[in-house]
């Protein structure tokens, strides 16, 4: 009976895990897209800058005020040598995505951002040299494919947007890339790993953000009929995108690595779904079969990953590298992993 009970709770607190991860990414990516369409606060730039500022200050109130996890000390000299050079990846990482959003309805750009897969397998095979059995080639396949059917029957296609979307897939695989060789030796969760890198993320990012935005926010703030109500939609994205990576930690400690991975890709679809029904951007039937596709590819390649990683290593055989899956989601903004707030 009391095993039962037990059972039930996991699963329940499993489904209650995931809905609140579901809810605060949704959230984030909607309130994005609403800020550049209808807020017209078209500045990428300064939104992911306030996001960071919002993480930066969520993560030690988290750590040090309420003390719901304890600090993982770090080496000053590895948060300049592996913290930094990650910190920059992942900055570009969330701008290229808030710059995608600008441009491209949130149904693309999470089709676009599913392609972060095949971009780490490719990254760690050409630069890396790695080794990945031709299951992982094979369930590539239907990643790509579906991006191809995706991109040429998008009717909202924006070229900048497609390849600011494609470009932060590459820099989401370089960091997780960068994850799993500079943080080596320190076991990171999402709250540390957010507590070390916003405030890295933030110095990159202020700078450029006043020089080249900092004008056309004053015009902004001089013409918009409500600007305070709106600033204050703008901060409140900063917050739900530091609860999003406070979710991502829920989440990968109440659910097994299969559970992650397909729950990650069905909120790619609950995101595109919401979407659309409150933007209403045309979708074909064959943009919508693309996207359909690029999921289940998606799918395919965690449960692959995941059966070699169970499979016992056979001497003198190459071993498909493993990135840890809490690295892979980790966003601020948007993720897949990763990701990413």
């Amino acid at each position: 009976m009391e095993e039962g009970l037990v059972c039930q709770w996991s699963v329940f607190r499993s489904l209650l895990a995931i809905l609140q991860w579901w809810a605060f990414n949704v959230t984030v990516i909607i309130m994005n897209k609403w800020i550049f369409q209808n807020l017209d606060f078209k500045f990428p730039l300064s939104v992911s800058c306030i996001h960071f500022i919002c993480s930066a200050i969520g993560g030690y109130v988290v750590i040090h005020v309420l003390k719901l996890k304890p600090l993982i000390s770090v080496d000053p000299g590895d948060r300049w040598r592996r913290i930094f050079p990650m910190s920059f990846v992942f900055c570009i990482n969330i701008v290229l995505g808030n710059v995608s959003l600008r441009y491209i309805p949130v149904s693309f750009m999470q089709t676009i951002k599913s392609f972060t897969p095949a971009t780490t397998v490719l990254l760690q095979w050409l630069v890396w040299r790695k080794y990945f059995e031709w299951r992982i080639w094979a369930s590539l396949i239907p990643i790509v494919g579906g991006i191809l059917l995706t991109s040429v029957t998008e009717l909202s296609f924006n070229m900048f947007g497609f390849f600011a979307a494609l470009f932060g897939c590459l820099a989401t695989s370089t960091k997780t890339i960068l994850a799993e060789s500079l943080l080596h030796g320190y076991k990171f969760d999402s709250i540390n790993t957010v507590y070390y890198m916003a405030p890295f993320a933030t110095m990159i990012l202020a700078i450029p953000a006043m020089l080249l935005e900092g004008n056309g926010i004053l015009e902004w703030l001089s013409n918009h009929p409500h600007p305070w109500s709106a600033l204050i939609i703008i901060f409140s994205s900063g917050v739900l995108a530091f609860c999003l990576n406070f979710s991502i930690f829920y989440v990968i400690h109440s659910t097994t690595a299969v559970t992650f991975n397909v729950a990650g890709n069905l909120k790619v679809a609950v995101a595109v779904l919401v979407s659309w029904l409150i933007f209403r951007n045309p979708i074909s039937y064959l943009n919508a079969v693309g996207c359909g596709v690029t999921l289940v590819g998606c799918t395919f390649y965690g449960y692959v990953r995941n059966m070699l990683s169970q499979q016992p290593q056979v001497p003198g055989t190459p071993r498909t590298p493993r990135t840890p899956r809490m690295m892979e989601l980790l966003p601020l903004v948007n993720d897949k992993l990763d990701d990413k707030v």
